[in-house]
């Protein structure tokens, strides 16, 4: 080798370090913006929560410092040791939160509960972690014990509920607490001593809130991570200022031995108000739950280097401050400003609330999209919101009950230490939940010794339980609004998966078996019509009863006929090659043929109108690949009959696809090369739709994709016709058939029985349809109404 090729290369290896640590150093500058806003605003409010109620009037500067130890500690063991380090380790190929966590429990053991899995799934690319050697491993019995006892199941799927309920809670607790205490500061200023006058003021901040996240924050997303830089910066500064001129001696208090002194002192008060010293890692859990938008490394490098140094600064200049100010506690921070920098750090506290509280009612909006495709949430409207993340949402529903919630909290309690309480064990369950789940993954996931996840567990849940024993006392006192609305939200999100299960069975059960369809005879026993028929269902396998029921009635269908089913992976995303799973159904001369569209639980369905097309060109090739005797081993996976076709080295060049205007589809206008397919209508339909076309003008803007068949030489002329049959269907039209259910309790069911499913379908009534979630587009819907009793 060459001495110029060996510079070369290392020049290009210097280039190429140097964009990853830019590209590293770019990630961690937004991640400031989004993750750790939440984080960043506790100073406001920690230390009038530990000195409230009877401690109030009995702090001294040894009770200040064991707060400020305590808070320390907190802070290093649960922010920085178990989810810096250990915690955003567990991730699901780089997505995190607790159905993250529950994700991987349902791929190394079958805990999910709704019967849709096929062996095919588990040779997604993304179905493994890299590296992992699972079928060497031999299984454990905490997992055959899982797999064998259906209420583990069951218990486990409501554990994870409870905490997917507690992070809504938070969505709608955290902008509450955190524009009241920023509101809070005029009470220095503007003599605002009125309480009723500082919520309606932070009523009218949220209002405003959540219209701007209903407008669209990404227009302004960009000024998100400055903002929270300038407040980092903001109290980085002022504690370094407090530590400096009020008390050099406050470093002593990083010993673990003012946390005895702090017990010494406060007794059982001090024991009452140990949750005030919780809310200085509220907001921790988003560094793990939104770890998808970003990396490990990133989001590591803006903790250790930005946010815990600042963090602990600005709480020991609070302690410096406090120690000869011991009057000033109820509104600490505010206080702990010089005069003439109250206004200028009262505007970028009220900016930095606003930005935090937008990350985290966006990452509400991400656990209710996750929970939704694990069948386990209502159907909701989701749109994306923040164009330069990528897989954000917005859900307008959630939006505004989040307001609904977020104003009702403000204006009842007008508390912002009531509101802590609220948050706090909101945020402490979530925590517990989490470290419970990954106690699992350690054993079920990482194949770890249970004795490593028997001390995960009892460290940091040992810590989290001293901190709910100390919240249990703040119940009466606001602490119930969490568990009141978790129950809410756990009924409607366990009625939802129990009712989705229910009526998946039935189904199954119901579905129409492969000989009834094969004593059908080639013809089906009905007019084919031109056209393309997809039927939407949601069994995997076999054929929806619905099916026969819409034969029953109406004696015709399409000349092609596809069976759509559209279902939920147990991983975060599936890459667009590996999406599609095609397979047939029946003798070849049926044209029908089964599709199966897989979703990770981030994935979100795209409002361009591209399926039919990407459904088009997969069947095409599965027709030449199957003809070719290929789709057995066709690279991807292969489920008996069904195969991934999309990673065959041909797809895309078997059709040719071009854009054509509506003028030339009904003229059938061809390409070039391309044989020549005249239209199946007939003359009085083709007038029909050039009316149609010319009174809905939204129709026939723009160009359209069309397919055309290559004017080649094919082995099996059957082959050439199946795909001409294809091309020219859909040159016809493609309709959606989808059921309308109807869900009822069976009459001798029981009380609670009958109390689900009753609520079941009054959701399904008042939810989005399945045609708005799916994106079917209305004009080409047919409905075919179907009753279930269950």
């Amino acid at each position: 080798m060459s001495s110029d090729s060996i510079r070369e290369r290392g020049a290009s290896a210097v280039v190429e370090r140097k964009f990853q640590h830019r590209q590293l150093l770019f990630l961690a500058y937004q991640s400031l913006g989004f993750l750790f806003g939440d984080l960043s605003l506790s100073p406001l409010y920690v230390y009038q929560s530990i000195f409230s109620g009877r401690l109030k009037h009995a702090q001294n500067e040894d009770a200040i410092f064991g707060a400020f130890s305590l808070i320390f500690w907190t802070l290093l063991i649960i922010s920085l040791l178990k989810y810096a380090l250990i915690m955003l380790s567990a991730d699901d190929n780089g997505e995190g939160g607790v159905v993250a966590l529950y994700s991987q429990l349902c791929r190394s053991a079958k805990l999910c509960l709704l019967p849709n899995h096929q062996a095919s799934d588990e040779e997604l690319s993304t179905y493994r972690k890299p590296g992992s050697s699972n079928g060497s491993i031999p299984s454990s019995p905490l997992k055959r014990f899982i797999e064998k006892h259906k209420n583990t199941k069951m218990a486990l799927l409501i554990f994870v509920l409870l905490g997917a309920c507690m992070a809504i809670c938070v969505g709608a607790l955290m902008p509450a607490i955190s524009v009241l205490s920023s509101v809070e500061g005029l009470k220095i200023e503007a003599k605002i001593t009125n309480k009723s006058m500082v919520s309606c003021i932070s009523c009218v901040l949220l209002i405003g809130l959540f219209v701007m996240q209903h407008r669209g924050s990404y227009k302004v997303a960009f000024v998100f991570p400055p903002v929270i830089i300038l407040w980092l910066l903001t109290i980085f500064m002022i504690g370094i200022y407090n530590i400096i001129k009020w008390n050099p001696r406050v470093y002593q208090a990083l010993s673990p031995y003012y946390v005895y002194k702090f017990f010494m002192l406060t007794g059982k008060d001090g024991w009452t108000n140990l949750g005030g010293v919780f809310l200085c890692v509220t907001g921790t859990e988003a560094m793990f739950a939104d770890l998808g938008y970003y990396r490990q490394t990133p989001v590591r490098v803006a903790f250790y280097c930005i946010i815990y140094p600042c963090l602990v600064l600005q709480y020991m200049g609070q302690a410096a401050f406090l120690s000869k100010n011991l009057s000033a506690v109820p509104i600490s921070f505010y206080a702990s400003i010089p005069d003439f920098l109250f206004w200028p750090v009262f505007a970028v506290s009220a900016l930095a609330v606003i930005v935090a509280s937008q990350a985290v009612i966006a990452s509400t909006f991400s656990v209710v999209q996750q929970c939704h495709a694990f069948e386990c949430f209502p159907r909701v409207k989701a749109v994306h919101s923040r164009r330069w993340i990528p897989g954000q949402t917005y859900i307008p529903e959630i939006n505004w009950i989040l307001m609904i919630i977020s104003l009702a909290v403000t204006f009842g309690l007008g508390d912002k230490n009531r509101i802590g309480y609220a948050y706090g064990i909101a945020y402490l369950i979530l925590v517990i939940v989490t470290t419970c789940l990954t106690s699992l993954v350690i054993i079920l996931v990482w194949h770890q010794s249970p004795i490593i996840a028997l001390a995960f567990a009892l460290f940091f849940g040992s810590i989290e339980i001293i901190f709910l024993s100390s919240y249990c006392t703040k119940i009466p006192r606001g602490g119930w609004i969490p568990l009141v609305l978790s129950a809410v939200f756990m009924v409607v999100m366990y009625v939802w998966h129990y009712g989705s299960r229910k009526k998946y069975l039935l189904d199954m059960h119901d579905k129409i078996s492969m000989r009834s369809i094969l004593g059908l005879g080639p013809s089906l026993g009905i007019v084919r019509v031109p056209g393309m028929g997809l039927i939407y269902t949601e069994l995997a396998t076999g054929v929806p009863a619905s099916f026969s029921h819409f034969l029953t009635n109406l004696p015709a269908f399409y000349q092609v006929v596809v069976f759509v089913c559209v279902k939920t992976v147990p991983v975060p995303c599936v890459p667009h090659e590996e999406r599609y799973l095609i397979g047939r159904i029946g003798p070849q001369s049926f044209r029908m043929y089964r599709c199966i569209v897989r979703n990770g639980y981030k994935d979100v369905y795209s409002h361009e109108n591209d399926f039919e097309n990407d459904l088009v060109m997969s069947i095409a090739e599965f027709i030449q690949l199957e003809a070719e005797g290929a789709s057995g081993n066709a690279e991807g996976s292969v489920d008996g009959r069904m195969a991934v076709v999309r990673t065959s080295g041909k797809f895309g060049t078997r059709l040719l696809m071009s854009e054509s205007s509506a003028f030339e589809e009904r003229n059938n206008i061809n390409l070039p090369g391309a044989l020549t397919l005249t239209s199946s209508k007939s003359p009085t339909l083709k007038r029909l739709q050039a009316m149609y076309e010319q009174e809905s003008p939204e129709l026939n803007t723009g160009r359209r994709i069309r397919f055309e068949l290559q004017n080649v030489i094919y082995k099996d002329p059957r082959v050439k016709e199946e795909l001409m049959e294809l091309v020219e269907a859909k040159r016809s039209g493609a309709a959606y058939v989808i059921g309308h259910s109807h869900v009822k309790a069976k009459w001798n069911s029981s009380f609670i029985k009958k109390f689900a499913i009753n609520l079941y379908s009054f959701l399904r009534k008042n939810c989005r349809s399945p045609a708005v979630g799916l994106n079917i587009p209305q004009i080409s819907l047919i409905k075919v109404g179907m009753n279930y009793h269950v």
